[in-house]
């Protein structure tokens, strides 16, 4: 606990990462049919009959998008993959779960006066649908730094932490980012900012742990304490 004080005494700024942290995105409307549907049209595609075999190997949609887009640089397909798990996570979006404590955590955030931000490779509009279903829209504002249509801009790449940095207009030195895999530790890390981690299964906990993450929480009810605490303080 007094790791996580001293992480997040010095914050002015915290982003979210999204799908984890903030919400289990695919609770409601499987992860593994939408990483089928997006094979479906990688196979379906007669000029490209291309399905990399990271593409096969797994039910993340993201990792399908990513593995052919590695696999194809430049087709045009990629763009219509792009659009499909849009469409996909937006759908998602209304049947998402809220993470245990996130929704408090996120009001009693903006309450000490935070800036927050999101972070996330997944689309700016299923992040924002998420968050007017919770009524959160407003503790972040325009601050959702979601997937651009390019592909390799996507964490571990820092792209949407140096966007959030800059459209927040925080020093890196004054942030924490709240995320749960190695893609945003490294991302963190690439952008000179300081990393929460938050592992809900040994899983989780595992792949941080083997990166070096410094702080890593299993619930996000700690880092909820820790700001009260703040607050009390």
């Amino acid at each position: 606990m007094a790791d996580l004080r001293d992480l997040l005494s010095p914050a002015k700024c915290v982003f979210f990462d999204f799908d984890g942290p903030i919400c289990r995105l695919f609770a409601g409307h499987p992860a593994s049919e939408v990483a089928g549907r997006l094979r479906e049209l990688i196979a379906g595609n007669s000029d490209e009959n291309v399905i990399p075999s990271e593409a096969l190997e797994t039910d993340d949609p993201q990792a399908v998008l990513r593995a052919y887009a590695n696999t194809v640089p430049g087709s045009p397909l990629v763009a219509e993959l792009e659009k499909l798990i849009t469409r996909e996570e937006v759908i998602a979006a209304a049947s998402s779960r809220p993470t245990a404590f996130a929704d408090p955590l996120i009001r009693t955030f903006r309450a000490l006066g935070l800036q927050l931000a999101v972070t996330t490779n997944n689309a700016p509009a299923a992040v924002r649908r998420y968050l007017e279903r919770r009524d959160l829209a407003e503790c972040f504002g325009r601050h959702i730094y979601g997937r651009t249509h390019d592909v390799a801009r996507l964490k571990p790449h820092p792209d949407c932490v140096r966007r959030a940095l800059a459209g927040t207009g925080m020093n890196a030195s004054e942030v924490v980012l709240l995320g749960d895999s190695p893609a945003d530790l490294h991302a963190a890390r690439a952008a000179d900012v300081a990393f929460l981690g938050y592992a809900r299964n040994a899983r989780k906990l595992a792949a941080l742990e083997q990166e070096r993450a410094e702080v890593i929480v299993d619930s996000l009810e700690a880092v909820l304490t820790a700001a009260r605490d703040a607050d009390r303080g």
